[in-house]
């Protein structure tokens, strides 16, 4: 519930106190959205991982002022390659008042990020016992409390559907009655520019203002073969002397045949009877064509998941060398830049962590996209304003 008082002045202002679940909020909103000194937004990350939601808003042209996770490995990538501060918290821990602390007020302020996904993840279907879910929720409270001028979230787009879709529907209705409007749209992530075919639920909020329509992006897509084409070769199980990040899984002698009888594009079926699993011999298992294949050169890739450096985890086997994909092609996928940093010097790869890492990750690309669409909706509401 909010109960406004308004009084009267040149700027229109009017305090706000907001009752929030049982706690009350004391608020300085606008009649009208608010101009500002600068116009490249300020950015504060939750559940910023790595950094690649960061990044994307970086390369619109957003200042990146800091990012939260509970995994204080990231650290050093976040911080390397968008200049923020990294702090390790977990967020359903987090205070608004340690958000609101960062944004100087002189430009416009974004709070953005990307819950962890896993508990709506069509791959996942014990929802109720995942407490990850709550996370969206702890979301949505924060922004209401922090009113950042804009808000953005990315997810899965069965978070539409999870709980016949009450969870969504909550967390809309708490930045609804804190003065947002909201947008949402499923993204086709190669349409911005990500050579995968991903989809995934993009939600943008602005304070006191209507939103124009989102962008839906172009109608070309990017192929594998213009992503990653460019690395060198190398064999399963090695890793360039160039890149240490270029670096594929080992295989056994038996996927190792496998890989060898695999044709761009098809499946185990391609294989000689010998070569096939027991579980694909199941008609259980005659259902599940797209594992231990081969990317297509000239097609985007499938969705990156957080094992796509296995070639027994999904079609994750390079077009013609035979082995997965790297670790780097994996990243080039997710539209990271051919030279993010992910470890400091001399740290030791791990194909798990970075993995994890890289399929949890924002695709850049689509990340990118936001920061244009609100940079050039921030810059349209302060043509013709004096400072």
């Amino acid at each position: 519930m909010t109960i406004t008082f308004s009084r009267s002045n040149s700027l229109s202002l009017k305090t706000c106190i907001r009752l929030h679940k049982g706690e009350v909020f004391l608020t300085s909103g606008e009649d009208t959205p608010r101009s500002f000194e600068h116009t490249s937004p300020e950015v504060v990350d939750l559940f910023c991982g790595v950094g690649a939601l960061s990044h994307g808003l970086k390369l619109a042209g957003c200042k990146i002022l800091a990012g939260y996770d509970v995994d204080r490995r990231c650290k050093y990538a976040f911080e390397e390659n968008n200049g923020g501060h990294f702090f390790t918290r977990d967020v359903s821990k987090l205070l608004s008042s340690e958000i609101s602390s960062h944004f100087s007020g002189k430009a416009p302020s974004v709070l953005a990020g990307c819950a962890p996904c896993q508990p709506f993840s069509t791959y996942k279907h014990r929802y109720a016992e995942d407490p990850q879910w709550s996370l969206v929720g702890k979301f949505a409270d924060l922004a209401a409390e922090v009113q950042p001028d804009y808000v953005t979230m990315e997810n899965v787009p069965a978070l539409l559907k999870y709980k016949d879709g009450a969870v969504f529907r909550q967390f809309c209705e708490v930045l609804e009655s804190a003065g947002y409007s909201v947008r949402h749209m499923i993204a086709q992530c190669e349409r911005f520019g990500v050579p995968q075919k991903r989809r995934r639920l993009v939600v943008l909020a602005a304070r006191n203002k209507a939103l124009p329509p989102l962008p839906q992006g172009s109608s070309g897509y990017k192929t594998v073969r213009e992503a990653i084409s460019g690395l060198p070769p190398i064999a399963a199980g090695q890793a360039s002397s160039h890149d240490p990040l270029h670096v594929a899984s080992s295989l056994s002698e038996i996927n190792l045949r496998r890989i060898r009888h695999s044709k761009p594009g098809g499946t185990w079926r391609d294989w000689p009877e010998a070569l096939r699993a027991e579980c694909h011999k199941r008609p259980s298992g005659k259902t599940y064509p797209g594992v231990y294949a081969r990317m297509q050169w000239d097609e985007p890739a499938p969705t990156m998941t957080t094992q796509c450096y296995g070639y027994g985890n999904g079609r994750f086997g390079h077009p013609t060398q035979d082995r997965a994909i790297s670790l780097r092609e994996a990243a080039i996928l997710q539209s990271f830049p051919a030279d993010y940093i992910f470890l400091s010097p001399n740290e030791t790869v791990s194909m798990k962590e970075i993995g994890r890492w890289i399929g949890n990750a924002v695709p850049v690309g689509l990340a990118k996209a936001i920061g244009e669409y609100i940079i050039r909706d921030a810059g349209e509401q302060n043509v013709g304003r004096e400072f």
